[in-house]
């Protein structure tokens, strides 16, 4: 794994306890993990044996989980994929690596690729990682005045632009009757780590950012005020990318590749101990946060891409300003690629109970 090396992106303000915050959480990108030994489930992808090549970006947070536990416990090695993964501190800077063809693909929230097919990439999300997870932070003296939308008024927010709690949260302005181009200060910084000094020093009132950054933020003496299921019920918010031209020529690889992330989902489903052990080599924090905000309820991860809810976040985006544009969304979501994983995992292991499971939320998420 390999921490993406770009021109610095933390507010001078607070770089110095961003940086550390940031660098307590990117130090796994940098290790070296242990090759598990390939095991009969699972049979390699090609006829020649060769692996095909992935480059893989991801943020150092649970809710890359299903990456993690492929990665580990070698579903990616099993299905026939040489996987290389990539740090990056925020969505936008991992969209921008796959619309370059630094990247194959990676797990960058669902405003941020949404925002790009709007203004013109023709990004296709693939598969699920995670929904919710999103948090509003600020401290115990003013925590109760950001339970409701209404305690935004001219209040200082600083958020992570693209982020989807970003998205969400102002989508559940505008519902409540709030312009927040113009009721609230919103400040844009580069990472959740950011934020957290922010609010923390006292530069806003409140912050917008992802677990585990709310477990941090309440170790650190901030508090949650609110989740951004509050706003939206159920939102889908990391989608698994790539570009159309990179999908066209590596769709078996990717169909591979989704089945190793629904093998990974049963893992994770099933086994919270080692799961939360596999996520400590990327997120480097204490175990019990890791755990608190991997199975805590706030955050789910699902490889379905969820076609339903990809739309409808669309359409609340567009609603509320964030993004404009005339584009048909479901154009550029292709649960194909992710039914056919599942289809064949399901013909391999017809009683397995996970991906039965899946496959009635399939139905149901996909229409």
């Amino acid at each position: 794994m390999k921490q993406w090396m770009g021109k610095p992106t933390l507010r001078k303000v607070i770089a110095g306890a961003a940086i550390l915050a940031m660098t307590l959480l990117g130090a796994a990108g940098c290790g070296a993990q242990t090759q598990k030994e390939p095991a009969a489930k699972g049979a390699a992808a090609s006829a020649t044996g060769a692996k095909t090549k992935l480059n893989v970006g991801y943020l150092p947070a649970p809710g890359d989980v299903l990456f993690f536990v492929a990665k580990d416990k070698g579903f990616f090695d099993q299905e026939g994929l040489d996987v290389e993964m990539f740090q990056f501190t925020n969505s936008g800077e991992g969209l921008n690596a796959i619309k370059s063809g630094k990247l194959d693909t990676g797990a960058f929230g669902t405003a941020a690729p949404q925002t790009f097919i709007a203004k013109g990439t023709p990004f296709v999300a693939i598969a699920g990682m995670q929904s919710e997870g999103h948090g509003i932070v600020a401290k115990p003296e003013n925590v109760d005045r950001f339970r409701t939308p209404q305690g935004f008024v001219g209040q200082r927010v600083a958020t992570v632009r693209m982020s989807t709690g970003d998205a969400v949260w102002r989508y559940g302005l505008s519902q409540a009757g709030i312009d927040w181009k113009t009721q609230v200060t919103i400040m844009e910084l580069d990472s959740p780590a950011a934020v957290m000094e922010a609010v923390k020093k006292g530069a806003a009132d409140a912050g917008n950012v992802w677990a585990p950054f709310t477990e941090m933020a309440e170790q650190q003496g901030l508090k949650v005020a609110d989740w951004s299921s509050s706003y939206m019920p159920g939102h889908v918010c990391c989608r698994v990318v790539a570009t159309e031209d990179v999908l066209k020529a590596k769709r078996d690889a990717f169909v591979r590749f989704d089945k190793a992330l629904i093998r990974a989902y049963e893992f994770y489903s099933q086994n919270q101990d080692e799961t939360v052990n596999i996520l400590a080599n990327y997120v480097k924090i204490d175990k019990e946060l890791i755990k608190k905000s991997t199975y805590s309820g706030h955050i789910h991860s699902i490889p379905d891409p969820d076609k339903k809810r990809f739309t409808a976040f669309w359409e609340a985006m567009k609603k509320d300003g964030y993004i404009q544009s005339d584009l048909d969304i479901s154009r550029f979501v292709d649960p194909a690629i992710y039914k056919e994983a599942l289809d064949q995992l399901q013909a391999a292991e017809p009683g397995n109970g996970a991906y039965n499971r899946l496959a009635s939320e399939y139905a149901a998420n996909n229409r």
